[in-house]
C-alpha cells in the first residue's frame, strides 16, 4: 500500500467560524457525491433486476398453464415496481415529504420495499435532516434484513452524519460486514465536516490499513483535515499520492492542496499549484486569496481579487470575507468601502462572515463608530462577530465597553468561546474587576477551556493584575501545557509583586523544561530583579540573554537595567550604561534614571535626565513633577516655581492622581481632595479617625512631598486627601471585616501614602493590596511586601 506509513497527528485549535465556511467550501458537496455513487451503483443493479423481472413476467404470461395464484404475485410485483419508481422520482425531484408519505401508503398496501426504495427514503430523510423518520426507516431496514448491505449501510451512515449524529453513523459503519471506498469517503467526510479532524484522519489511516485504495473523493475530503490540523507533513505525503495516482488534474483536489499549503504558511507552493490549474474556479480563487490575506501578503491578495474579476470570475461572499482582512492590514479604507459597496449590491452584507469582516476592517482602519453601527444592524451575529468588538475595546483602553459587550453577547444567547474569554480577561485585569474575572474563570471551567494555553495564560495574568498572585500560581500549576508566553506571564507576575527570588526560581524551572526564553522573558526576569534589589543577579541575567541565548538586548532591556542599578543607588553606573549603550536611549531609559534620582535625590543627574526628557516628551507632566519633587526635597522652591511656569507656558497639565476600587461590579473612582462621592462625609470622617490613630502609633506625615511652600498643617491636610487614602477609607466602610481591599492607582504611590497604608493595615486588621503604575504593594500587619524598596 503506497500510503501505509501515514499516522494520525495531534489536535490543534479549531479555526474561527468565519474561516470554517471557507475551510470546507472545496469539498462540502462530497456527501452528496458519495450518495450519488451509491445510487448509481444500486441503480445499475436495479435495472438489471427489473430486466430480469420483465423476462420472467413474459415467460409467466406466455405460460397459459400458470395458475391464478402466480398471476396475483405478478400483479403485486408490477404494483411494487410502480411504487418504487414513484418514490424514486419524488426524491429525485426534491419532493421528499411526498416520498415518505408514499412509503407509508405502500406499507398499508402490503407491498414489500427493496433496498433501492430504502436508499431513496434514506436520502429523503437526509435532505430533510429528519432524524426521527430516518430512525424509523432504519428499524424497517433492520427488520427486512438490508442493514448488512454495503449500499444501504453507507446511505444510513451519510444520513446520520447530516443529522449531526456521528455516534449513530459510527455504529452503522462499524456493523457493516463489507465497506467499499464510498463507505469510507462518507465517514471521513462526515467527521471532517463536523469539526472532528483527528477522528477523520484516524479513519483515513484505518482505510489504508484495510487495503482500500483512496480515490479523488477521499483525497479531497482528507486534505482539508490536514489543513485543519496544520499537519503539513501528512499533507505532503497525500500530495505525493495525488501525483502518483493521477488526481492532480482534479480541480477539487487541487483546490484542497492550494488551501492546505496556504493555511500551513507555504504560500509560494500554494501559488505555484494555483498557477497550474487550467481553469481556476471561484473556489480556487478564494483559496489563494485567503492564503495571501492570512499570511501577510495583503497586496497580493488584492491583486488576485482584481485579476479574478478581469477573468470574469464573479466574487462571492467567501471572496469578500477573504479580501477584507487584506484591506484592514493595509488600512486601505477606501478599497474596503468599495468592497463594502459590492457586498451591498450583491446582497452579501447580511452574511455573517461578510458582516464580521466588515466590522473588523472598519475597526482596524480607525472608523470604530461606523463599525459599531454596522455591528448593531447585522441581522445575525456569531461568536466571531462579538469577539471583534470585545477584543477591540479590551485592547484599546476601553475595558468597560469590552465587558459590556461580553455580557450582552451572553444575553443574546451567544456562548463565548476561548477567544472571547481570552479577550475580555485583560479588561477585568485593567479594572481590578476580580469578581467578574472569577465568574469568567468559572465559565472557562464549565466550558472545558481550562486546557487552552491562551485562556490559561489570560487567567494567570488577570489574577496577578488583580493582586491574587497565589491564585495565579495555582492556575499556572494546573495547566497541562505551557508555552513561552505562559512562563513569561507568571515570571512577570511574581516580579511586579516583589517576589524576585520566586520569579527567578520559575525562570530556572522554565529552562529545565527546555522552553526557550524570548525577549519578553528577560523583561520579566530583569523587572523581578529590579523590584527585589537583586542587582548582581540582574546583571548576570542581562549578560545571559546575550551569551547563552543569542538575544540582542532591546531598549526595554536597557531601561530595566538602568532601573535595576538606579533603584539600588548605583546612579553613576546607570548613567554609564546610558552613555555607552549601542542604541539611542529613549524616554523610558531616561525616565528610569530620573525616577532613581528622585528616590535618592540626586539633583545633578536628575537635571541631566530631565533635560533629555523635556526634549523627548515635552508634554509629559510626570517628568516635570519628578524633578519638582527633587527640588522640593532640597527646599529649592524657586526652581519648583520655574518648573511650574515652564509647564504653564508649554501648556502641560499635571495628570491628577486617581484611585479605583471595585464594589459589587461597580468601579468607584476617587481624585485628590475629591468630595463628589455620595459617601464623602463618611469617608473623610473615617480618615480623620484613622489619622489620629496612626499618629498615636508613630505615623509622621512626609510633608516634603507637597510641592507648595505653605505651612506644615496645610501640607498635612493636602496629604490626608490623596486619592488612594480616600479609596482605602471607602473600602473599609463598604467591605466586610478581615477581607482584602484592592486599590488601583494611576500614578506611582507616594512615600507618605505608602507609609500611612502600612499603619492603616495594622489598625484595621486588613490586607490592603495597591497596584500602581509600576508594581503591587501588599500591606498587612504594618508591613509591605516590597520591604520599603520600590
Amino acid at each position: 500500500m503506497e500510503m501505509s506509513t501515514i499516522s494520525p497527528l495531534a489536535p490543534c485549535m479549531n479555526p474561527s467560524s468565519s474561516s470554517n465556511e471557507t475551510y470546507f467550501q472545496s469539498y462540502n458537496n462530497h456527501t452528496h457525491m458519495c450518495f450519488n455513487q451509491i445510487y448509481a451503483t444500486v441503480a445499475i443493479e436495479a435495472v438489471k433486476k427489473r430486466r430480469l423481472n420483465k423476462v420472467k413476467r413474459r415467460e409467466v404470461s406466455a405460460d397459459a398453464t400458470q395458475n391464478q395464484c402466480a398471476q396475483t404475485d405478478i400483479d403485486k410485483r408490477n404494483d411494487a415496481l410502480s411504487w418504487y419508481d414513484r418514490i424514486r422520482d419524488c426524491v429525485k425531484k426534491g419532493f421528499c415529504n411526498e416520498a415518505i408519505r408514499m412509503y407509508y401508503q405502500m406499507q398499508r398496501a402490503d407491498i414489500e420495499p427493496d433496498k433501492m426504495v430504502f436508499i431513496s427514503l434514506i436520502n429523503a430523510c437526509r435532505s430533510l435532516s429528519d432524524l426521527q423518520v430516518g430512525r424509523k426507516i432504519h428499524q424497517d431496514i433492520i427488520a427486512k434484513g438490508f442493514e448488512a448491505d454495503v449500499f444501504v449501510g453507507t446511505a444510513l451512515s451519510s444520513m446520520y452524519i447530516k443529522c449531526g449524529r456521528l455516534d449513530n453513523a459510527r455504529q452503522v459503519f462499524d456493523r457493516m460486514p463489507e465497506r467499499d471506498v464510498v463507505s469510507w469517503n462518507a465517514i471521513i467526510s462526515g467527521y471532517s465536516q463536523n469539526s472532528q479532524p483527528n477522528e477523520a484522519l484516524a479513519f483515513f489511516n484505518e482505510m489504508l490499513i484495510q487495503g482500500i485504495k483512496p480515490d479523488s473523493f477521499t483525497v479531497a475530503s482528507v486534505l482539508p483535515v490536514c489543513t485543519h490540523l496544520l499537519a503539513l507533513e501528512q499533507g505532503k505525503q497525500i500530495h505525493g499520492y495525488v501525483i502518483r495516482s493521477g488526481f492532480d488534474c482534479d480541480v477539487i483536489v487541487n483546490n484542497s492542496l492550494v488551501d492546505m499549503y496556504a493555511k500551513c504558511g507555504y504560500v509560494d507552493i500554494a501559488r505555484k499549484l494555483f498557477e497550474r490549474i487550467p481553469k481556476p474556479s471561484i473556489v480556487s480563487w478564494n483559496a489563494i486569496i485567503a492564503g495571501y490575506s492570512q499570511n501577510g501578503y495583503p497586496h497580493e491578495a488584492l491583486a488576485s481579487f482584481h485579476k479574478m474579476q478581469v477573468q470574469s470570475i464573479k466574487p462571492n461572499s467567501i471572496t469578500v470575507a477573504n479580501i477584507l482582512p487584506a484591506c484592514a492590514n493595509l488600512l486601505a479604507l477606501q478599497q474596503g468601502k468599495q468592497i463594502h459597496g459590492y457586498a451591498i449590491r450583491n446582497g452579501f452584507e447580511s452574511h455573517v462572515i461578510v458582516g464580521t469582516g466588515l466590522v473588523n476592517m472598519y475597526i482596524k482602519c480607525g472608523n470604530v463608530n461606523f463599525a459599531h453601527k454596522l455591528f448593531q444592524r447585522m441581522p445575525k451575529r456569531d461568536v466571531v462577530t462579538w469577539n471583534s468588538m470585545i477584543a477591540h475595546f479590551s485592547q484599546n483602553g476601553h475595558p468597560d465597553e469590552s465587558l459590556a459587550f461580553f455580557k450582552e453577547m451572553q444575553v443574546q444567547g451567544v456562548k463565548p468561546d476561548a477567544f472571547a474569554v481570552a479577550s475580555v480577561l485583560p479588561a477585568c485585569a485593567y479594572l481590578l474587576a476580580l469578581k467578574q474575572g472569577k465568574q469568567i474563570h468559572a465559565h472557562v471551567i464549565r466550558s472545558g477551556f481550562e486546557s487552552d494555553v491562551v485562556v490559561g495564560t489570560a487567567i494567570i495574568d488577570m489574577y496577578a493584575k488583580c493582586g491574587c498572585i497565589g491564585i495565579a500560581r495555582q492556575v499556572f500549576d494546573k495547566l497541562s501545557s505551557r508555552n513561552v508566553i505562559t512562563w513569561n506571564a507568571i515570571i512577570l507576575a511574581y516580579g511586579i509583586h516583589g517576589h524576585g527570588e520566586d520569579a527567578l526560581a520559575l525562570f530556572s524551572r522554565m529552562q529545565r523544561t527546555g522552553t526557550k526564553p524570548n525577549h519578553s522573558t528577560f523583561i520579566g526576569v530583569l523587572t523581578a530583579c529590579s523590584h527585589a534589589g537583586l542587582v548582581d543577579k540582574g546583571l548576570k541575567y542581562f549578560e545571559c540573554m546575550k551569551l547563552d541565548y543569542g538575544l540582542t538586548p532591546k531598549l526595554d532591556h536597557y531601561a530595566c537595567l538602568v532601573d535595576l542599578l538606579g533603584r539600588a543607588g548605583h546612579l553613576d553606573e546607570a548613567y554609564d550604561i546610558i552613555k555607552n549603550m549601542p542604541l539611542e536611549p529613549d524616554a523610558n531609559i531616561w525616565g528610569a534614571l530620573l525616577g532613581a534620582c528622585r528616590i535618592h535625590y540626586n539633583i545633578e543627574l536628575g537635571e541631566q535626565a530631565a533635560k533629555q526628557l523635556f526634549e523627548l516628551e515635552p508634554n509629559n507632566a510626570g517628568n516635570y513633577v519628578l524633578l519638582s519633587n527633587i527640588y522640593a526635597k532640597a527646599s529649592r522652591w524657586e526652581d519648583v516655581a520655574k518648573l511650574r511656569t515652564m509647564m504653564k507656558e508649554r501648556g502641560v497639565k499635571k495628570q491628577p492622581g486617581c484611585s479605583f476600587i471595585e464594589l459589587n461590579r461597580e468601579v468607584h473612582t476617587f481624585l485628590v481632595a475629591d468630595r463628589t462621592h455620595p459617601q464623602s462625609e463618611n469617608i473623610y470622617s473615617t480618615l480623620e479617625t484613622l489619622d489620629g490613630q496612626m499618629k498615636k502609633a508613630g505615623y509622621v506625615p512626609d510633608t516634603n512631598l507637597v510641592l507648595h511652600n505653605v505651612e506644615e498643617e496645610v501640607k498635612e491636610n493636602i496629604l490626608c486627601s490623596h486619592s488612594e487614602k480616600l479609596a482605602i477609607s471607602f473600602g473599609i466602610i463598604n467591605t466586610s471585616p478581615r477581607t482584602p481591599i484592592h486599590i488601583m492607582k494611576n500614578l506611582r504611590v507616594c512615600n507618605d501614602c505608602h507609609n500611612a497604608t502600612k499603619f492603616i493595615s495594622k489598625i484595621v486588621g486588613r490586607e490592603i493590596i495597591v497596584r500602581d503604575t509600576k508594581r503591587f504593594h501588599h500591606f498587612q500587619d504594618g508591613l509591605c511586601s516590597c520591604g520599603d524598596y520600590w
